[in-house]
């Protein structure tokens, strides 16, 4: 396992962390998941109040004894953001009382999705200040689903020491964050990088014959742990058994390879020609949408649908669309009434309405909520 300083918190954290959202089947399987992944290296455990009984399970794990000591051992945990800096108060109590523990290493503030809540955040500072000053609480950062400008902003607030953000090969659009937060010393989580990042565990065989000597989840995983700027990645086991594909790894942080970035320009060079003039570079320029249209996420799941036939994955992200609130924001793209504002803006001059509406044909299906929804 290799570690990395988790920015200006100065803790060493392993390149991956165990996520517990997952922790669903009983206590003994997520303590032995816990046990087990303590002992192959991994310092790292990140929960949050959302997450079923996950803090409740892990608390158990750790209470119940682990192959590290506390102070190598480094707890997240998460708290959705809230107009009341009472409720951030209790609920960091709470926190705290499931986990067992008298203090957090690291505290998030979970989803700044919106502009309102990054409002919210600036009233909640002196309640949390109070809890880093009597050692409660540690680290203070942010996990976000929100709009790049959003996620620059709540950076430049200088609040935070770290966050947690999605970014991966097949979603690039928060390199700016990525690289402001380096800049600033802010440790940097990656989300989610197997199932946000393309369902890579069950890729499509285009995907996995493009990927070639390795794994379309392999070359994620090297594409994010060659980047020095990235601490540390989330993976999140339902059992001891998930513990392996991702561990392979723990040691691979070197810089890519010739071959690899060989795989890299061919799976570029397959969107190219699969995707010809409809390739959408996601440049954004075709926002606002008046009927609120999340235009180029859709068209980015259209993108990787036709050049990778990663359709399952396009289905399961486009089904979110108008179900998950400030999560995954924007409707579907059956909403587009052809007014045509976005066409100008384009700078591919793609058909942008009839794009949507195909993306739409290829990707409906019944809609799903979240699971702590």
């Amino acid at each position: 396992m290799r570690y990395r300083r988790f920015g200006k918190t100065h803790l060493h954290l392993s390149v991956f962390s165990l996520g517990t959202m997952r922790f669903l089947a009983s206590e003994e399987i997520a303590v032995n998941t816990v046990w087990q992944a303590v002992s192959r290296g991994v310092n790292h455990l990140e929960t949050a109040k959302g997450y079923g009984k996950s803090e409740e399970y892990l608390g158990a794990a750790i209470s119940c004894g682990l192959p590290i000591s506390r102070d190598r051992l480094h707890i997240t945990t998460k708290i959705p953001p809230t107009s009341n800096p009472a409720t951030i108060e209790r609920s960091i109590d709470d926190s705290l009382q499931r986990l067992k523990l008298d203090y957090l290493d690291c505290l998030a503030i979970h989803g700044i999705n919106t502009w309102e809540h990054l409002e919210w955040v600036h009233n909640l500072m002196p309640t949390i200040n109070a809890a880093l000053a009597d050692g409660r609480v540690r680290h203070i950062g942010f996990s976000t689903h929100g709009a790049l400008d959003l996620i620059i902003a709540a950076i430049n607030t200088d609040y935070f020491e770290f966050v947690n953000i999605h970014y991966y090969y097949f979603f690039q659009r928060n390199l700016p964050a990525i690289e402001l937060a380096w800049a600033k010393d802010m440790g940097i989580f990656i989300i989610s990088p197997a199932d946000k990042g393309g369902q890579l565990y069950n890729p499509p065989e285009e995907l996995k014959n493009l990927c070639l000597p390795l794994s379309p989840l392999a070359l994620n995983y090297r594409f994010l742990l060659s980047d020095p700027r990235i601490t540390t990645l989330s993976f999140g086991p339902a059992n001891v058994k998930e513990l392996d594909l991702p561990l392979e790894f723990s040691d691979r942080d070197d810089s890519l390879t010739s071959a690899e970035i060989a795989i890299f320009e061919r799976l570029e060079n397959q969107a190219k020609i699969s995707l010809a003039t409809d390739k959408c570079s996601q440049c954004y320029a075709c926002l606002p949408c008046p009927e609120n249209i999340n235009i180029p996420e859709i068209l980015r799941l259209r993108n990787l649908a036709v050049a990778y036939n990663m359709t399952d994955f396009g289905k399961y992200r486009y089904r979110m669309f108008e179900n998950a609130g400030h999560w995954f924001p924007g409707v579907k793209g059956n909403r587009c009434t052809d007014c045509g504002e976005c066409l100008p803006r384009c700078p591919e001059n793609l058909d942008i309405p009839a794009l949507l509406k195909d993306t739409h044909l290829r990707l409906s299906t019944v809609s799903g909520r979240r699971l702590w929804n």
